[in-house]
């Protein structure tokens, strides 16, 4: 008994220090925060195929760091791969339902794809978890209210209507 409360306030002690600890994003492994950084580098010289390959190195890597789904999540949809982007941002929310980032970023690949109504939902759950104010909230409405880019038709995709001739 007299051990009771030194016991209760060591627990107590314990549960706080796990939870956060538990909160926070362990870092990544050293070769994977360089693989980031080496594609991060190559996303802002525009050299999206390479960031792409260096995020997907660094994912190899170390598996269990989520901002690198969100990384080449970016590069997706900098390459016009917005179905691909849709993919990590949804495997990032798989691992973190909660992820302001992955939200946003998901709604903007919606919009770019032309799904403005899944789009809103993303926007009104951000509302939700972080109000109006944040970042993330503030990015995804601007890119509703400007809408989905024009596609540009290639000479390819424009065909004269080809003339049928009846043979006899």
């Amino acid at each position: 008994m007299r051990f009771a409360p030194a016991a209760a306030a060591l627990s107590l002690a314990l549960a706080i220090t796990a939870s956060v600890g538990q909160g926070a994003e362990p870092a990544p492994s050293p070769r994977a925060a360089m693989l980031i950084a080496e594609g991060e580098a190559a996303l802002d010289a525009g050299d999206t195929q390479k960031a792409i390959d260096a995020f997907e190195a660094a994912l190899t890597v170390d598996p269990a760091y989520t901002p690198t789904l969100l990384r080449l999540a970016e590069a997706a949809r900098a390459d016009g791969l917005q179905g691909k982007a849709i993919g990590f941002y949804r495997e990032a929310l798989t691992r973190d339902p909660d992820n302001f980032a992955a939200i946003s970023g998901e709604g903007a690949a919606l919009v770019e794809k032309g799904a403005l109504e899944r789009a809103r939902l993303n926007l009104a759950k951000l509302e939700s978890l972080c109000g109006d104010g944040c970042d993330e909230t503030r990015a995804l409405a601007t890119a509703i209210a400007t809408g989905p880019a024009e596609r540009v038709l290639t000479a390819e995709a424009v065909m004269p209507d080809a003339e049928v001739v009846q043979s006899n």
